[in-house]
């Protein structure tokens, strides 16, 4: 008898072990809100008073309003960079309210996301792949007292349910029921060598600096037999309308050129990327990002 009471604790602990390894008790915030007013503050209110042991972070509370692209990009930027199990609300949500669906999913690396289904999820499904997603349940899973609030769901939806799940006060499979595997997508121009020409896309915006990123990558380069101090032609395009042509040496670094030349890089993420030496080529040449904005680029 006292060695099934062992083997049954034994059993229990790892199951509490592989629970914890599951959810690990943060919570990751992303949103358009800005924080001038308390709308950051009462998601994290929320978080809190489901577990006050939960450690909260943020990705950034400056995407640009309703811009659910820009929230894409930055989640899939971050989201590699952190432990296992943390879970990520993100919200940038201008159909609150609507038949959009509350969605919970599960990446192949083992991180949960917490979201409406409306594309904010489109870089890190292709990134990381989505194992598994489930429709949040709002009867169980939403905030007491909030059954007539229709205009925030990121606090009474998205920021409760994250919280119960990396807490482990739900299980993934408490959230609510299992959907197919296929999200909402935003098309855009993925990167592609044909010969030495390199056509991509510029996702965002180095804000801060007024750079330009895109998703060209190293390996992409060196197909195209581009090399370090090459001249490279870059064009770049708004939809069908040619806004910048130049050429440009493709350097390590912004030293690399005198202050406010041209250069191309590759940038934190390993891509492609367009600044001017201590300059905003962004603001200078009127360049914008999202799925609309094209780059084309050769020796």
């Amino acid at each position: 008898m006292k060695l099934r009471s062992i083997l049954c604790l034994l059993l229990a602990a790892t199951f509490n072990i592989f629970i914890v390894k599951a959810q690990n008790n943060m919570v990751v915030l992303e949103t358009d809100f800005g924080v001038k007013d308390g709308a950051v503050a009462s998601m994290k209110g929320v978080i809190t008073q489901v577990d006050n042991n939960i450690r909260i972070y943020d990705i950034t509370h400056e995407v640009p309003a309703f811009n659910i692209w820009e929230a894409a990009f930055r989640l899939q930027q971050t989201i590699s960079y952190w432990p296992k199990g943390t879970v990520f609300v993100v919200v940038v949500d201008p159909g609150v309210g609507s038949k959009r669906k509350a969605i919970v999913a599960q990446t192949n690396s083992g991180h949960f996301i917490v979201t409406p289904d409306n594309g904010t999820l489109t870089l890190v499904a292709e990134k990381m792949g989505i194992k598994a997603v489930r429709e949040i349940d709002e009867k169980t899973n939403r905030l007491p007292g909030s059954e007539n609030s229709y205009t925030f769901h990121g606090r009474d939806i998205f920021a409760y349910t994250a919280a119960r799940l990396a807490s482990n006060k739900i299980t993934f499979e408490q959230v609510g029921r299992a959907l197919p595997q296929q999200i909402s997508a935003i098309s855009y121009q993925k990167a592609i060598a044909e010969s030495n020409t390199i056509k991509g896309s510029i996702p965002v915006l180095d804000v801060q600096y007024g750079n330009v990123w895109t998703n060209i990558d190293e390996p992409l380069l060196r197909q195209a037999g581009i090399k370090n101090y090459d001249p490279v032609m870059v064009q770049i395009f708004d939809k069908d309308r040619l806004v910048f042509s130049s050429s440009m040496l493709f350097v390590n670094t912004f030293s690399d050129v005198p202050e406010q030349e041209l250069l191309c890089y590759l940038n934190s993420e390993m891509n492609f990327s367009i600044a001017i030496n201590m300059g905003n080529f962004a603001e200078r040449f009127k360049i914008g990002s999202g799925p609309s904005w094209k780059i084309v680029i050769k020796k």
